[in-house]
C-alpha cells in the first residue's frame, strides 16, 4: 500500500518552485539593491515613461544632521509607494531627493563640537566651512539609509540648499516679493532665543508648560481722578504680569474701554482695577481681608468709571521714578484673570507693540542679544538690574517692588510658554530691527488662503482647515536671523549716513554673484567688489557700504525649493503635483513654500498635499534614547529587512500618529510571511508549467468557480486602485491582506488543490485553475510592488513572462488590468455571497461532526443542505459553482426551502457514498478497478493514461 501510494504521489502535479520559503531579507535585499543601481532601474523607468504625463512629488528636504530615524523611514517609504504606483499608471515619475543644509540645527552641531567659547571666537568663514563639511558628511550617511529602504530616485543628483543655484533662487524670490512691496525692514518684537542668539519665526516655536512668577503691582498715578483726590492717600493703577523682568520696559497700562473700574481701599492706598476681579485679587491672592471698595465722601455708591474715562492719565514708572507712563485702552484685555489693567511694554510683546503704535507709546528695549539688561541708570537700561539675565532678574525685581511697597501680591503659575524648537529653552519677546514679510500690505494672506481652500487638494481633507487657520492668524513673517550658516539677506548699511541699501540693482548683482560663487562670497570676500555701481547709497551717494550679516530664515531657504528645484530642473514641473511631509510642516515647509510661491507668482507650489502624523512607541510615547524605545530603521533592515518596515508603513494610518515597537514589527513579519507564502504557492503551480499567452483559458471557458474568483479579484483590484489613488496605503494593505488570508488561502486556493494536484496536466480543468492563478499572481505582483519592493522584485525571477509583462524588475511593471470590468464582476456578487453564506454553515457542521469523531477528513462526508429559494436559484443557476469542490467534500446535495417564512439554512453531514480513491482521497462511486489500478476513481484513471 505504501509503495502504491508513493507511486501515485509521483503522478500528482504538486507545487514546485525555486522561490524560497524564507526571504533572507537582511542578506538578499542589499544584493538586489546593488543590481538596481548597477542596471540603472530608476533611469530605465524614467526612459520607459518618457513623453508621458509627469507626476512630480517634490521632496521636502530633511536636515542633514545625523543618521535617519524611523520618522524619516516612514516619510521616504510613503513617497516611494506613491511614485511606484504612479509609474505603473504609465506616468513619468522623476524623484529628486533633497537636503536642507543651512540653519541653526547644523550650526548648533558645530557649536557642540567646538564648545561655545571657541565657537564664539571662530571667524564666520571658518564656521561656515565646518557647517558645510558637517552637512555634506551627513548627506552621504542619510542617502545610504534611504537607498537601503528601497527608495528609488535620482540619488546621484539630489538638490542641496547650499548649492549656488539655490542661493541665487533665494534672492530671486526675495526680489520678486520685495518689488511687490511685501518685504520691509521694521523694529518690532519677535521671538528671540537668547541661547541661540537669533530671532525666531512662529514656525520655530513650540509650546510647553513653564512655572513663572506672577505679580500684582501698584503703579502710582500722577494725574489722580478728581473724585479720588479727597481720600488723601496715594492712588495707584494695579497691574498683573507673569514676566516681571519686562517691567523696566513699561510704557503704558491698557484697560478695557467699556469695563467697570473701581478703587480698592487697602493698606493706606487706593488701587484702581476692574470691578469684576477686585475680590479675587485682594481677598483671595493678596489675603487682605479688610480691603474694600472706596466710596467718596458724600456719595451713596462706590466710585466706578469705564476704562475709557481713564485714558491718558499718567503714572510713575514702576522702576524709574523720573519716568512717566500713560493709561490706554485695548480690546485684548480680559476680565478672566489678573486685574483688568495690563502692563504694556511695546518692546516685549506683539499685542503691546500694536497698542504702542496706535497710542504713540515708546518702544523701550533694555535687553541685549544675550538676554542681559544693558548697563545704565535710565530708561532703556536695566537700572538696578544692569547686567542681569532676564530670568536671573525676576526675583530681584520682585524684591525691589516689595521694598518700595508697590508689590500687592506674588504667586507662581504654571502656564504654556513659547520655547525654541531647537535648544528647547524658553524664548523672550524682544524688539529688534528685522526683515519682515507683510501678510496684509499686498493681501498675501488673502491670496494664500484662497489657494489653500480652493486650489489645493489636501489629504486628509481636514488638513486644509489646520493650515488655513494658521495662515489666517499668523503675524507678519520675520525672515531675518542673526546666525552664521545660511543665505545672507543682501542689504548694506551706509557707513556715512546709516541708510539701509537695498534696491533692484543690488539684488540683481547679488543674484549674479551667488550663481557664480555662492553665498559664501558675501562673508568671505568683499561683496562690493562684485557689485560695482549697484553698491552706492541712494541717500547720500556714498560708497562706504558695509555688508549686513543677517541671514534668511531657514524656512525661507527650504521654502523656495519650488523655484530652485521644480522650476529650474528640466525633468521636474512647477507647481508640483504633490508635497508630502509630517503634520508639523503645516506651520513649517508647507507654509513657507506656500507664502513664497504665492508671494512671487500668485499660485501655490503644489496641487496636492499629503499630511502625515508622527511615529510613537507601542505605548504612544515619543521615542527617546532615555526611554530606550527608539526603533532604528538601519538596525531593523539588518535584522529583519527593509520590506518589513515598508509593510509596516503600508499597514498603518499615516495621516495620524502611528505606533511602532518590536512587538508590532513581529506582527508585521507574520503578515509578510502570509504574502510570501501566497506568492510561493502561486509560483509553485505556474513556474515552468504555464504561460498565460499560450496556455491561458478565455474567461468564458473557465469553470464557474474560477469565473467567480476572477470576478472577485476584479472587485478587489478596484478597491486597491482607489485606495492607492487616495493615498490610503493602509486601506490598500487591509484589502489585500484580507483577500489573501481570508478569501484565497482559506477558501479558493484550498478548494483548488484537488484540481491542481490531481487533474491531468494540460487538461481544461487544470488550465482553467492555472489561468486564474496567473491572474492572481499578476495582480498581487503589481498591487504589492509599491509596498514589498524587494520581495516582488524577487518574485519576478520565477514568474511566467506573461505575468511580469516581459519585464525583469518589478518597478518596471504596468498597473494590473483585470480580464473583465467591475460592472461584469458585480454580477457575480450575489452568487459569491450565497456560496460563502452556505460555506459558513457547512464549515460549522463539519467542525461539529469532526469533534464528535464522525470523520477525520472532509472528503469522507456527503453534505445535504437546504437553502432559501433565492439562494437556491443563485447556486443552481448559470453561475452556480461546484459546491463539493468549494467545500472540499465528496458530494453536496442542495435542496430548496420553499417555506417563504423560513429563510434559514440547514446542513446535514453523512458518510460519503462510494469508495475512497487511493490517488486523490476523494470518495467516488466510480472508484474501483481501472486497468492496472484497483482503487482509483475514473478522473484519476484518465489523468494516469
Amino acid at each position: 500500500m505504501a509503495k502504491e501510494k508513493s507511486k501515485y504521489n509521483d503522478t500528482m502535479q504538486l507545487p514546485k518552485t525555486g522561490f524560497p520559503m524564507r526571504g533572507g531579507l537582511p542578506k538578499n535585499e542589499p544584493k538586489r539593491l546593488a543590481a538596481w543601481y548597477e542596471n540603472h532601474v530608476y533611469e530605465q523607468l524614467q526612459k520607459k515613461n518618457e513623453g508621458h504625463k509627469k507626476f512630480v512629488l517634490h521632496d521636502g528636504p530633511p536636515y542633514a544632521n545625523g543618521p535617519i530615524h524611523i520618522g524619516h523611514a516612514m516619510n521616504k517609504i510613503s513617497k516611494d509607494i506613491i511614485m511606484r504606483y504612479h509609474a505603473m499608471q504609465g506616468e513619468q515619475t522623476p524623484y529628486v531627493p533633497g537636503w536642507d543644509c543651512h540653519g541653526q540645527p547644523i550650526e548648533h552641531k558645530v557649536e557642540e563640537m567646538l564648545g561655545t567659547k571657541k565657537f564664539n571666537a571662530t571667524p564666520t568663514a571658518k564656521i561656515r566651512e565646518l557647517c558645510n563639511k558637517f552637512a555634506v558628511e551627513n548627506i552621504d550617511l542619510q542617502r545610504e539609509g534611504f537607498k537601503r529602504l528601497g527608495v528609488l530616485g535620482d540619488w546621484d543628483n539630489p538638490y542641496l540648499t547650499l548649492y549656488h543655484e539655490h542661493d541665487a533662487a533665494d534672492i530671486e524670490v526675495f526680489k520678486a516679493m520685495f518689488d511687490k512691496g511685501m518685504i520691509y525692514r521694521g523694529r518690532k518684537p519677535v521671538h528671540w532665543c537668547k541661547h541661540c542668539h537669533t530671532a525666531l519665526a512662529e514656525a520655530e516655536i513650540e509650546y510647553s508648560d513653564e512655572v513663572s512668577p506672577s505679580v500684582f503691582v501698584r503703579f502710582e498715578l500722577i494725574d489722580v481722578p478728581e473724585a479720588l483726590r479727597s481720600a488723601g492717600v496715594p492712588v495707584d493703577v494695579v497691574i498683573w504680569t507673569t514676566t516681571p523682568w519686562t517691567l523696566p520696559a513699561n510704557a503704558g497700562v491698557a484697560l478695557l474701554a467699556d469695563a467697570d473700574y473701581i478703587a480698592v481701599e487697602a493698606e493706606g492706598r487706593l488701587g484702581i482695577m476692574a470691578k469684576a476681579l477686585w475680590e479675587k485679587v485682594f481677598h483671595g491672592v493678596a489675603g487682605i481681608e479688610d480691603a474694600c471698595l472706596y466710596v467718596p465722601e458724600g456719595a451713596a455708591e462706590p466710585w466706578s468709571v469705564h476704562g475709557e474715562e481713564l485714558v491718558d492719565i499718567t503714572y510713575t514708572h514702576p522702576i524709574f521714578s523720573d519716568v512717566q507712563g500713560r493709561i490706554v485702552t485695548a480690546d485684548y484685555v480680559t476680565l478672566e484673570d489678573g486685574t483688568g489693567c495690563v502692563h504694556t511694554a511695546p518692546g516685549h510683546g506683539v499685542d503691546d507693540y500694536y497698542t504702542g503704535m496706535r497710542c504713540n507709546l515708546p518702544i523701550i528695549m533694555p535687553v541685549d542679544d544675550d538676554g542681559h539688561f544693558y548697563a545704565g541708570d535710565g530708561l532703556g537700561t536695566g537700572g538696578p538690574f544692569s547686567g542681569m539675565d532676564t530670568d536671573e532678574a525676576n526675583p530681584h525685581i520682585i524684591e525691589f517692588l516689595r521694598e518700595r511697597g508697590t508689590l500687592v501680591a506674588e504667586k507662581k503659575i504654571n502656564h504654556s510658554y513659547p520655547h525654541c524648537w531647537r535648544c528647547k529653552n524658553p524664548v523672550i519677546f524682544r524688539a529688534t530691527d528685522q526683515w519682515f514679510v507683510s501678510m496684509d500690505e499686498t493681501n498675501l494672506r488673502g491670496e494664500a488662503l484662497d489657494q489653500v481652500l480652493n486650489h489645493v487638494t489636501w489629504y486628509p481633507d481636514h488638513a486644509k482647515n489646520r493650515i488655513g487657520s494658521m495662515v489666517e492668524g499668523r503675524p507678519d513673517w520675520c525672515i531675518s536671523r542673526q546666525r552664521n550658516w545660511g543665505v545672507p539677506i543682501p542689504s548694506y548699511t551706509c557707513a556715512d549716513c546709516g541708510e539701509k541699501v537695498m534696491n533692484d540693482a543690488t539684488l540683481d548683482a547679488v543674484i549674479a554673484l551667488f550663481k557664480e560663487k555662492g553665498s559664501d562670497a558675501w562673508f568671505t570676500d568683499a561683496p562690493e567688489e562684485y557689485l560695482g555701481e549697484a553698491c552706492v547709497c541712494p541717500k547720500c551717494g556714498g560708497h562706504h557700504l558695509k555688508a549686513d550679516r543677517d541671514i534668511l530664515d531657514v524656512w525661507w531657504d527650504s521654502g523656495v525649493s519650488w523655484k530652485a528645484v521644480c522650476e529650474n530642473r528640466e525633468e521636474l514641473e512647477y507647481p508640483a503635483d504633490m508635497y508630502l511631509e509630517g503634520s508639523d510642516q503645516h506651520r513649517g515647509w508647507f507654509q513657507s513654500s506656500l507664502l513664497t510661491s504665492v508671494g512671487a507668482n500668485g499660485v501655490a507650489p503644489y496641487k496636492a498635499v499629503v499630511s502625515q502624523g508622527f511615529t510613537l512607541d507601542g505605548q504612544g510615547r515619543k521615542m527617546s534614547k532615555s526611554l530606550g524605545n527608539v526603533i532604528d530603521p538601519n538596525k531593523v533592515c539588518d535584522e529583519m529587512g527593509a520590506d518589513i518596515i515598508r509593510l509596516w508603513v503600508a499597514s498603518v494610518d499615516t495621516s495620524t500618529d502611528v505606533a511602532i515597537d518590536h512587538e508590532i514589527l513581529a506582527r508585521t513579519s507574520d503578515a509578510y510571511r502570509r504574502f510570501r507564502n501566497t506568492f510561493r504557492f502561486l509560483l509553485g503551480e505556474l513556474e515552468g508549467q504555464f504561460e498565460p499567452e499560450t496556455d491561458g483559458v478565455p474567461f468564458s471557458d473557465l469553470t464557474a468557480l474560477d469565473q467567480l474568483m476572477v470576478a472577485r479579484l476584479t472587485q478587489v483590484q478596484a478597491e486597491v486602485d482607489a485606495a492607492y489613488a487616495g493615498y490610503e496605503f493602509n486601506r490598500a494593505y487591509r484589502v489585500l491582506y484580507d483577500f489573501v488570508v481570508t478569501e484565497l488561502s482559506n477558501v479558493y486556493l484550498d478548494a483548488l488543490k484537488d484540481r491542481l494536484y490531481c487533474e491531468k496536466p494540460g487538461s481544461l480543468a487544470r488550465r482553467s485553475a492555472q489561468t486564474v492563478l496567473a491572474e492572481l499572481l499578476s495582480m498581487l505582483l503589481r498591487d504589492l510592488q509599491p509596498i514589498l519592493a524587494f520581495t516582488c522584485d524577487e518574485v519576478m525571477a520565477y514568474a511566467p513572462a506573461g505575468c511580469r509583462g516581459g519585464e525583469t524588475y518589478a518597478a518596471m511593471l504596468d498597473w494590473y488590468q483585470a480580464p473583465i470590468s467591475v460592472e461584469e464582476a458585480n454580477e457575480y456578487s450575489e452568487v459569491l455571497t450565497a456560496a460563502l453564506t452556505l460555506r459558513g454553515a457547512v464549515t460549522k457542521a463539519l467542525e461539529d461532526a469532526r469533534t464528535a469523531g464522525t470523520f477525520t477528513k472532509s472528503q469522507e462526508v456527503r453534505i445535504s443542505a437546504t437553502v432559501p429559494s433565492s439562494d437556491f436559484a443563485l447556486l443552481t443557476g448559470e453561475r452556480g459553482i461546484d459546491l463539493a469542490e468549494f467545500f472540499i467534500v465528496s458530494e453536496v446535495a442542495l435542496m430548496e426551502n420553499e417555506d417563504a417564512e423560513d429563510d434559514g439554512i440547514t446542513v446535514t453531514v453523512d458518510a460519503a457514498r462510494g469508495e475512497r480513491c487511493d490517488r486523490c482521497w476523494n470518495y467516488r462511486e466510480d472508484t474501483g478497478v481501472h486497468g492496472e489500478h484497483e482503487h482509483i476513481c475514473s478522473r484519476c484513471a484518465a489523468a494516469l493514461e
